[in-house]
């Protein structure tokens, strides 16, 4: 079926109102062949688009097809699967409560249990609620960092990480064969403002909406978490650090737990509350210094060192900190996850609890300054690919074995998990890790901005840049993947004057070093290409999976941070030609 096909189709379906089909006969030619010429696309990490009509975007009609083929699966897996049910957790953009509420209702139709959250709650939540409740599964409604046009929908596994890729293709399948329209709803009349306040309240035969008695839960496994209680106990009220939700999840968790820590925190409050236009902020994206503007801007006011920001699903955690100079600089996700990893290490070492068994894991673009930090207190680093979800795998399989104690797993996209409650990304105990860990090195003398130099002068300037390039059109993703391919097919000897030791193609799963030899990669199988250089440098192209984003990566690391600055530039630029 074209594109055309596809929107008269809709624009005959009776199930659209009035309004919806005004909504299509708005739409120009390319906007109509853009939001009709394919299904929006479901892979590992869900599926994630614009909101409007059409097969290629977000709205209510593809979260239910979706939320359908889910259905489909789980009732594959027998009657004790659907009476476990799904977790629904969705965050503060445009429809995330309708489509929420939507999802419910189809997997409450197809005789499947729905636990669904009576107000918004971030992905950490989601994950460790998946696990609490012994759900089969789990679905979080949110777009992450991306801009106010977006929305998406995350599917869980029952280990709270998300769905495997085989698990994944299965739903895929059921998705396939489900029509847009025709599909079944539960007849419970149910609306954001209805549920909000319960908790463990039967609304319907299979939908229970949860709350506070979760969050408790959860609460109370982060405090477990706490490596400087004595730390906090003398320096927690009087820190000055702050903290802004930018309008998304994290407002009410995060506040809460440094609240029972006894940590004082300093809320921004133009974005305290949810707001779907994100009205202060650019883009929602704590990683942008813009975003964290206000945030700094009442730091100076109150003369605070530290400013914590959280994206709309509160999984990923930005960082600014003051310098030497007095300046505010944002803080890097490799940044961020080296001091974190250096605070857990430290203190667990000198508490004596630092086990003999503990394991580090990141991506494999994700700076080789944390192996050598690991390495200096004998502790495993293992590489991982781009996705958190396989640093939920590698939790899963050590609980089973009992081989490694999961330490701490970051990746250099800001996102970080310390603790196992949950098997995603988690920036509410980031936020609560790292506020500790201010309180502790004020009890010591000591700043975040001076550990960090620190380190740098112990194992060596550490810098890793990255860019993304966005193929927009109905033929960008054949232009990625002819870029990939193009890439694959060359041959590399040098980069900026540094030699090439070797290239690890991940779709063959094979590198192949300078000299020939061959070995095997047992990464799973994964488009992306690394180029590792001398001295531990690398480059790295992968496409996103979830946009229609190029990403080149590239680290090195040098005595002095302006070597290894301009190397990383020098590169990157080198990476820039390769699109020609």
């Amino acid at each position: 079926m074209d594109y055309q096909s596809r929107y008269e189709e809709w624009l005959k379906s009776k199930e659209l109102s009035k309004e919806e089909k005004s909504r299509l006969a708005e739409l120009s030619e390319s906007e109509k062949k853009e939001a009709f010429y394919a299904p929006l696309a479901f892979g590992t990490a869900g599926m994630r688009g614009v909101l409007d009509m059409g097969t290629n975007r977000m709205n209510v009609y593809t979260v239910r097809r979706a939320t359908k083929g889910l259905s489909d699966f789980i009732n594959t897996l027998g009657e004790e699967a659907a009476k476990r049910g799904v977790v629904i957790a969705y965050d503060t953009r445009k429809f995330s409560s309708e489509f929420a509420i939507e999802a419910a209702k189809v997997l409450a139709a197809n005789g499947i249990k729905a636990y669904l959250f009576e107000f918004v709650r971030p992905v950490p939540i989601c994950s460790f609620t998946i696990r609490h409740l012994n759900a089969i599964a789990g679905i979080m409604i949110t777009a992450s960092h991306n801009p106010k046009v977006y929305n998406g929908y995350k599917v869980y596994g029952e280990d709270g990480a998300q769905m495997s890729p085989e698990a994944t293709a299965k739903v895929v399948e059921f998705i396939d064969k489900t029509p847009y329209f025709g599909i079944k709803t539960s007849k419970t009349n149910l609306t954001a403002e209805s549920i909000k306040g319960l908790d463990n309240a039967n609304v319907g035969e299979y939908i229970t909406v949860i709350g506070k008695s979760v969050d408790d839960a959860y609460f109370d496994e982060l405090m477990r978490l706490s490596l400087s209680p004595d730390a906090v106990g003398s320096h927690g009220a009087n820190v000055k650090i702050v903290y802004t939700p930018v309008h998304g999840t994290g407002y009410m968790p995060v506040t809460t737990v440094l609240k029972k820590m006894g940590i004082t925190v300093n809320v921004v409050e133009e974005q305290a509350a949810p707001d779907t236009e994100f009205s202060t902020v650019r883009v929602p994206n704590p990683e942008e210094a813009d975003t964290l503007k206000l945030g700094v801007e009442l730091a100076d006011r109150i003369g605070s060192d530290i400013v914590i920001g959280t994206d709309p699903d509160a999984d990923r955690m930005g960082i600014a900190i003051r310098n030497d100079e007095g300046k505010f600089i944002l803080l890097n996700g490799n940044q961020i996850g080296v001091l974190l990893l250096n605070y857990i290490l430290r203190r667990k070492h000198e508490n004596g609890t630092l086990p003999k068994n503990g394991a580090v894991v990141k991506t494999i673009v994700t700076t080789e300054l944390a192996r050598k930090l690991a390495d200096s207190y004998g502790v495993t680093t293992f590489d991982v690919l781009t996705g958190f979800k396989f640093i939920g795998e590698k939790i899963n399989e050590w609980e089973q074995s009992g081989e490694y104690e999961y330490l701490f797993g970051f990746e250099e996209s800001f996102g970080s998990l310390v603790g196992t409650h949950a098997h995603d990304k988690d920036a509410v105990v980031a936020s609560m890790m790292f506020a500790e860990m201010v309180c502790y090195f004020d009890s010591v003398g000591e700043t975040v901005y001076g550990v960090l130099q620190s380190l740098f002068e112990k194992f060596g300037f550490f810098v890793e840049k990255a860019i993304s390039v966005t193929f927009g059109g109905l033929d960008g993703m054949e232009k990625m993947k002819s870029i990939m391919a193009s890439l694959r097919g060359a041959t590399y000897t040098e980069i900026a004057g540094t030699k090439v030791v070797a290239v690890s193609d991940l779709i063959n799963r094979k590198k192949t070093y300078a000299d020939g030899t061959v070995e095997d990669i047992t990464l799973p199988r994964t488009s992306a290409l690394k180029i590792h250089l001398e001295n531990g440098d690398w480059v790295c192209a992968r496409p996103s999976g979830t946009e229609p984003k190029l990403k080149f990566y590239v680290a090195t690391s040098k005595p002095t941070h302006a070597e290894a600055n301009a190397l990383a530039d020098e590169y990157l630029a080198y990476m820039k030609t390769l699109l020609h």
